[in-house]
């Protein structure tokens, strides 16, 4: 069972980038799954989420208007499209999946690098 993260690289301010989150090893139907970011010497931030098995999705307030999340279920796929980036959306991403009845993600994926240039 895991989640693999990819995507990440280095952009100047203001070009866009797509992360991906491939699932595997069970059904993810009944899960959330999230994106989260890190950057150097702050607290992991939840940036966006979404339910597997269908319904709204939810971006930070820091994201909002510039990033979009959807999933693929046939490819078991969760996207971030990051457009109109922005130098403090540096950090590495992490995706994350948690049951919907649970209130704490346990599964994470290993982190991809953006790094924006500005």
């Amino acid at each position: 069972v895991q989640l693999q993260a990819s995507g990440g690289g280095l952009v100047q301010a203001g070009g866009s980038l797509r992360l991906s989150c491939v699932a595997s090893g069970r059904t993810f139907i009944n899960y959330y799954m999230g994106w989260f970011r890190q950057a150097p010497g702050k607290e992991r931030e939840f940036v966006a989420g979404i339910r597997w098995g269908g319904g709204g999705t939810y971006l930070a307030d820091s994201v909002k208007g510039r990033f979009t999340i959807s999933r693929d279920n046939a490819k078991n796929t969760v996207y971030l499209q990051m457009n109109s980036l922005k130098s403090d959306d540096t950090a590495v991403y992490y995706c994350a999946a948690r049951v919907l009845t649970g209130s704490s993600y346990d599964l994470w994926g290993q982190g991809t690098q953006v790094t924006v240039s500005s």
